[in-house]
């Protein structure tokens, strides 16, 4: 098997790389990327004779389609904005493909997977990703669904990568349609800051605040459990509390808008201009707890009676204390480790549906957890009877 790792120089793509080095039975991973001294650094960091590097840029679509074609999976680790350009090339070259976003951009390609047989799998980390796992396997255990709350805590510094920032302003442009929860057969459009809801975390992380944001897993876990007549989804998340404070001041005063202004002779957009401040800053570079943190709440019935399911998730601390978990690494491997697991499932046949698909379609969750806890990524779960 060979895996083709676009934007495998990345922050979270080279941890799902390493993943795959050190988990998989791939004979060739390939990282390709944009930045050719970066995707270098990590193949010697790497260190190992099945990986090489190739210099892509999905802009050029003809050329990334001919260096994918002939890898049996594309893991495509590139930012939301050029998913749409990257699942065409991956179409187009053949190869099954998954990625980390899961926004919608993929689903134009859905005929081309269809035609050469072949699997796109949007949407695969922590969350998206790792959250419908967990809902699923609550739901699983119920006769009826009747609500589902899925929240996150990411907990890292607001702009290490050019990749988080977008995802930060992506989340809360105050137009963006997709924001929205599900409620009695109907996605309704929520603003920013919508539908506050305290949320306890596992420690290190306690208790936090958390909203409204627009992920894929309204819309998949919608469809999934149609059948059980789910009434309810929501989907929550918050960053670091100082994170969450700025964007909230930015929301506040108009700057997520984008509105152009000039300085100089230049004209450019306003929260262009603060997010390239962020990339270039130490504020914008470290915070002071690092990892991720998962909560998915499932409720409904169960041989008549009214049940409830907690689910949660626990890592290894950032403190150093365990080797390779240190810092930014508890979570950058959080998300990237899901990734690499459904790469390799996919890459062996262990998905049979074709074309764009969901993670409820592709996987039983016991396979993903059993793959988690070998990499001491644990989901714990409580059952709670309900009046």
């Amino acid at each position: 098997m060979k895996v083709f790792c676009l934007g495998g120089a990345g922050n979270i793509c080279r941890e799902a790389v390493l993943d795959l080095v050190m988990h998989s039975d791939f004979e060739q991973i390939t990282i390709g990327d944009f930045h050719e001294e970066e995707g270098r650094k990590v193949v010697e960091w790497l260190n190992d004779p099945r990986v090489d590097f190739v210099p892509v840029n999905v802009r050029d679509h003809a050329d990334t389609v001919q260096k994918m074609r002939g890898y049996d999976i594309v893991m495509d680790g590139t930012t939301i904005t050029l998913n749409g350009l990257s699942t065409a090339a991956i179409a187009e070259a053949g190869c099954h493909g998954i990625n980390l976003n899961g926004f919608g951009e993929e689903n134009a390609s859905d005929a081309i997977f269809r035609d050469h047989g072949k699997t796109c799998l949007p949407g695969f980390g922590m969350t998206p990703g790792l959250t419908q796992m967990m809902a699923m396997h609550a739901a699983n255990q119920l006769d009826e669904v009747d609500e589902v709350r899925v929240s996150h805590g990411s907990f890292r510094p607001i702009a290490f990568s050019k990749s988080i920032t977008e995802t930060t302003t992506y989340e809360y442009d105050p137009d963006l349609p997709g924001r929205v929860v599900y409620e009695n057969g109907e996605f309704i459009q929520v603003p920013p800051f919508a539908r506050p809801r305290e949320i306890k975390l596992p420690e290190p992380y306690g208790k936090t605040i958390q909203y409204i944001i627009p992920h894929a897993e309204t819309k998949t876990l919608a469809q999934a459990l149609s059948p059980k007549g789910v009434k309810l989804i929501e989907v929550r998340g918050t960053w670091p509390k100082q994170n969450m404070e700025l964007v909230k001041a930015l929301y506040d005063y108009g700057f997520l808008r984008n509105d152009p202004i000039t300085v100089g002779e230049t004209k450019v957009g306003i929260l262009d201009c603060i997010s390239q401040y962020l990339y270039n800053s130490r504020e914008g570079k470290e915070t002071e707890l690092y990892g991720y943190s998962l909560h998915v709440e499932v409720t409904g019935t169960k041989d008549g009676r009214k049940v409830g399911h907690v689910l949660y998730h626990t890592h290894p601390a950032s403190d150093g204390s365990v080797a390779d978990w240190a810092g930014l690494r508890a979570y950058t491997r959080n998300v990237g480790i899901p990734l690499a697991i459904a790469t390799e499932q996919i890459a062996k046949g262990n998905v049979k549906a074709t074309g764009v698909i969901t993670p409820e379609e592709a996987f039983d969750p016991a396979v993903i957890f059993h793959e988690l806890a070998k990499r001491q990524i644990y989901i714990h779960g409580e059952k709670i009877e309900m009046t």
